[in-house]
């Protein structure tokens, strides 16, 4: 029996996971596992979104001329520069289609969002992967994958699920040394989180030049990752060619309520961020006081390293997990030996550090001296 066949890089993809967010027996579940917002969406959106409940026949506004607006106010961009879609995935979809394809490759780092090698190999690129250096990008290794095939660079600044991010003078730098007809990608899916004085969104590359886009989501500060919500901000011929091949109706109805009145709560937005700083420096100092490797975050979650805190990661997750604890296990990023701990509510999180604190006074897991991830059957 013959089959429909498809592109032969179809079938090099790997489906893409999402965290967990049930376990079975369990009661009451505290879901640390997909970055969503500590505090869920603005009333102020919920409100919208309800407000339009008797329009969900209509189809919406195809060119989301008042979120662009609205978007544009709050961020002080040019409108006309912005593109929304079905969360910032949609825009990252269609940028890998428009400058990809077969004979082309994409970059990103060595443990960049998964989404980034699935789009470019739908598109039929090839995929290169830049050693970072402590879990950080690094700029050289980047450039030295550069080849006439190169199409697109995708940079998550910060990154996910590390938490790194690198200053401004570097993206500037990486700029500058790429060939001008390589577009870089700026994701900042988190970018409202960082709080570090020498960080850039991206913004004056996008305007200074034509090969610089940024993208970002409603779904992690503004806690609205299941109305599917996102946006980029590039130049005016790259906007002209994401509206050629974009879907016609990729922001909903209910999305572009719901993210125009989020944008004007002021109030939530500045509760969620300070609560995000506090919880995130007490949650990695409990952490680390407990014997736990957590590395340095301007996200808003934190990446604990089992096997350097002398811990089996799959007996760390089953401890959490029996307590009804769900964190997320990055193999499939590169860092087998590692949990992806999200920063919840300060109820939440003091109930994780207290579950891991008790995992590590237990001796349960313990890595024998000079064991391997391989060895401890921790590659999954």
């Amino acid at each position: 029996m013959m089959l429909p066949a498809p592109r032969p890089s179809i079938l090099d993809i790997e489906p893409y996971v999402g965290g967990e967010s049930k376990l079975a027996g369990v009661n009451r579940v505290i879901k640390l596992s997909s970055n969503e917002g500590a505090f869920g969406p603005s009333p102020k959106a919920i409100e919208a979104f309800r407000s339009v409940a008797e329009e969900i026949h209509r189809y919406p506004d195809g060119g989301a001329g008042k979120l662009r607006e609205a978007i544009g106010a709050r961020f002080g961009l040019d409108p006309a520069r912005i593109v929304c879609g079905a969360g910032s995935d949609d825009l990252l979809c269609q940028l890998a289609l428009v400058f990809g394809g077969e004979g082309t490759e994409t970059i990103q780092t060595e443990h960049g969002f998964l989404m980034y090698g699935i789009f470019s190999r739908y598109a039929g690129s090839a995929v290169l992967k830049a050693p970072e250096r402590e879990r950080t990008a690094d700029v050289d290794a980047i450039l030295a994958l550069v080849t006439p095939r190169t199409k697109v660079v995708f940079l998550a600044n910060p990154n996910n699920p590390t938490g790194s991010y690198i200053p401004a003078e570097e993206v500037h730098r990486l700029r500058a040394r790429l060939p001008e007809d390589v577009v870089l990608v700026l994701d900042g899916a988190y970018a409202e989180y960082v709080d570090a004085p020498d960080w850039t969104p991206g913004t004056e590359l996008v305007e200074a030049g034509t090969n610089t886009v940024m993208t970002r989501t409603f779904s992690k500060m503004f806690g609205m990752g299941g109305l599917r919500l996102g946006w980029c901000y590039a130049p005016a011929h790259i906007v002209d060619l994401l509206n050629r091949v974009r879907g016609p109706f990729n922001a909903s109805v209910p999305a572009q309520a719901a993210g125009i009145a989020a944008l004007s709560d002021r109030a939530h937005f500045e509760r969620s961020l300070a609560h995000n700083s506090e919880c995130r420096a007490w949650t990695t100092a409990e952490l680390r006081a407990a014997g736990v490797k957590v590395a340095p975050s301007v996200g808003n979650f934190v990446l604990a390293d089992m096997a350097a805190s002398g811990r089996d990661v799959v007996a760390a997750d089953a401890y959490l997990r029996a307590r009804g604890i769900i964190v997320r296990r990055v193999a499939g990023y590169g860092l087998p030996d590692c949990l992806r701990i999200t920063i919840g509510t300060s109820e939440e999180m003091r109930l994780c550090c207290a579950a891991m604190a008790e995992f590590m006074a237990s001796g349960q897991g313990l890595l024998a001296a000079g064991a391997t991830p391989n060895q401890t059957g921790t590659a999954a």
